[in-house]
């Protein structure tokens, strides 16, 4: 499936714009500086690494012409399971990340703690999957970085 066939599912199409791009980029830099913070619990350091990983996912799509449709439900779902479409990432890793998502929605309605070793993968996952989107903007659309 590509990603127009998504557009009125969970999908809508949008002209790219380099300011709101930039702006999660630049979120999403800080939510991992965040994440990286000793001070912080192990759950505090997965939430903001993975709220860095959303951030450079909507970063992906909006590169790529598209948002998701907020109102449906799933959108971060989608956001995630994009990203093979939108940067060429690998599938093991979209699974990965995938996995993360659905951990995160277990620990946010069961409370269940997290551990050292979830939180400093978020982390390094989030970093990497950073580095990626910038260099697939730069490569492929760098007007989008100002």
């Amino acid at each position: 499936m590509t990603l127009s066939n998504l557009v009125g599912r969970t999908l809508e199409s949008i002209e790219p714009d380099a300011a709101s791009i930039q702006r999660l980029l630049e979120a999403a830099q800080a939510s991992l500086a965040d994440a990286q913070l000793p001070h912080l619990s192990s759950e505090g350091r997965f939430d903001m690494a993975y709220k860095a990983i959303m951030q450079a996912a909507n970063a992906a799509l909006q590169a790529n012409g598209f948002r998701t449709l907020t109102s449906k439900p799933g959108h971060h779902q989608t956001m995630i399971q994009t990203l093979p479409s939108t940067i060429g990432l690998d599938s093991a890793t979209m699974v990965l990340l995938d996995q993360m998502r659905k951990q995160r929605n277990v620990i946010d309605y069961s409370g269940d703690l997290v551990s050292e070793s979830l939180a400093a993968e978020a982390v390094r996952q989030a970093a990497a999957l950073q580095a990626l989107v910038r260099a697939w903007i730069r490569d492929h659309k760098p007007y989008l970085l100002g």
